[in-house]
């Protein structure tokens, strides 16, 4: 199995981590191993976007609105 090393990791997210490895009732670094083999697993929503888009025929005929325009206000109530 490969390792790595993290370097310049700031405290606060040290001590989260190390938080919520607790709660799950692990070390750190398996809290960590779980994190990142869910994050490198997860589809990017760019690239999937992009293959949706490649897929019914590219994105070179779309539309671009004019967005010259201020902002708009909404009312919610």
């Amino acid at each position: 199995m490969a390792s790595i090393i993290v370097r310049g990791l700031d405290q606060s997210v040290k001590d989260r981590l190390a938080a919520q490895a607790k709660e799950h009732g692990r070390s750190m670094e398996a809290e960590v191993r779980d994190i990142l083999t869910r994050a490198s697993s997860r589809p990017h929503i760019g690239i999937a976007l992009m293959h949706v888009a490649r897929d019914v025929g590219g994105t070179q005929e779309l539309q671009i609105p004019d967005r010259s325009g201020g902002a708009r206000s909404v009312d919610f109530g």
